[in-house]
């Protein structure tokens, strides 16, 4: 009788090893990737100011340069390379000791390059990477501190306590270097501030998933906090495409960018009949006023850069879902008269209709994920 084979003893400090690995390895490949992008955006800095000086020393010629450039680039490379995106390379370049940082490179050459000479070459990427230890999302972050010494103070700090992006932020924010420059206690200050929070860690899930990253890659950038909220999303999706051909659908978790500020946009619809964008956002919380809040400031964003000249302006649909309550609010303040929400009213589906579907799928995709959770249990 053969003997069964056995799992060995030593099981779980294999799968713990491999776990391990797996983590440091997507950690490793997520910061790889953000030195990559940072040296390669640099480079590109440097290059159109070197482009700048060479050329006719004016505005609007860098101006030009950059428009024609953008053009190129996100034709080949997609969106993350328009104008302020480029201006913003420039910027980088411009403000991160590049003498330093080309003087060092030539003295890791063989045949040392003078500085003079050296501005004017292309640079190896993976060089370059080597001197830039910060994701870009921070040096984009930075880059809002006009102060060149604040700047220098919040890099440094950033280095020698590891901060993450999110805890760079909340120093900035909160200005830490005003405030420690006030401070009678300096050493204190600095000590309690390479402390993190709990919100503060970005996983290297999270740092793949960094818009900046996406936009580098060119990936697609389609996710949800939730598996619930996934779920109905592509659920609401069919819904309003089945309530007539009045919807034609147009995108979802569209990304864009305020400021140094990113924002997802859940789904975003085009309306036949009322020759109108429909933004939608979805909330698995309750319903608060910073949402409304939010919703306009998509609307506007949609006004001013993605409605053609010929359409009326976009309308909000804010869903709810809430377990236990679901609500969908349309948003209408934007429009410039009451006659045109009136007839938006009239035309738009009823926001009880879409509430009621909203709870009905919420039901049935919870019932049908423990339904699921249960028969792996068993």
């Amino acid at each position: 009788m053969t003997k069964m084979a056995t799992i060995p003893e030593n099981y779980n400090k294999i799968r713990a090893g491999i776990v391990e690995l797996l983590k440091t390895a997507r950690s490793s490949a997520a910061r790889n990737v953000n030195t990559l992008m940072t040296a390669t955006y640099w480079e590109i800095g440097r290059r159109i100011v070197h482009s700048e000086q060479a050329g006719e020393k004016r505005a609007e010629y860098g101006e030009l340069l950059i428009k024609r450039l953008a053009r190129d680039l996100s034709a080949s490379f997609g969106r993350g390379f328009g104008p302020r995106n480029l201006a913003q390379m420039r910027s980088f370049y411009l403000a991160w000791s590049h003498g330093k940082i080309l003087q060092t490179l030539s003295a890791k050459s063989s045949t040392p390059i003078p500085f003079n000479e050296i501005q004017g070459q292309p640079q190896p990427v993976q060089d370059l990477a080597n001197q830039f230890s910060l994701p870009w999302s921070a040096y984009v972050r930075l880059l809002s501190v006009k102060s060149p010494e604040a700047r220098t103070f919040y890099e440094t700090e950033a280095l020698r306590s590891g901060w993450s992006v999110r805890q760079l932020e909340r120093q900035i924010g909160s200005q830490f270097y005003e405030r420690i420059a006030l401070s009678q206690n300096k050493a204190a200050m600095l000590e309690k501030a390479e402390n993190s929070e709990p919100s503060d860690l970005v996983t290297a899930e999270e740092a793949i998933k960094d818009p900046f990253v996406l936009e580098f890659l060119d990936l697609k950038d389609e996710y949800s906090e939730s598996e619930l909220e996934e779920a109905l999303i592509h659920r609401l999706t069919d819904f309003l495409l089945e309530l007539g051909d009045d919807f034609a659908f147009l995108g979802r978790q569209r990304r864009l960018r305020i400021d140094d500020t990113w924002f997802r946009i859940d789904l975003i619809f085009f309306h036949r009949r009322l020759r109108a964008l429909v933004i939608v956002d979805l909330k698995v919380g309750r319903f608060s006023y910073a949402d409304a809040g939010q919703m306009h400031l998509y609307l506007n964003y949609a006004s001013e850069h993605w409605m053609h000249p010929d359409e009326n302006p976009p309308v909000g649909l804010i869903l709810c879902a809430e377990k236990g309550t679901a609500e969908a609010h349309y948003a209408l303040d934007n429009l410039p008269n009451k006659v045109l929400a009136a007839e938006y009213r009239t035309v738009l589906p009823n926001e009880e209709l879409i509430a009621e579907e909203l709870e009905r799928s919420r039901l049935e995709l919870e019932k049908r994920s423990g339904s699921q959770t249960f028969s792996s249990n068993c």
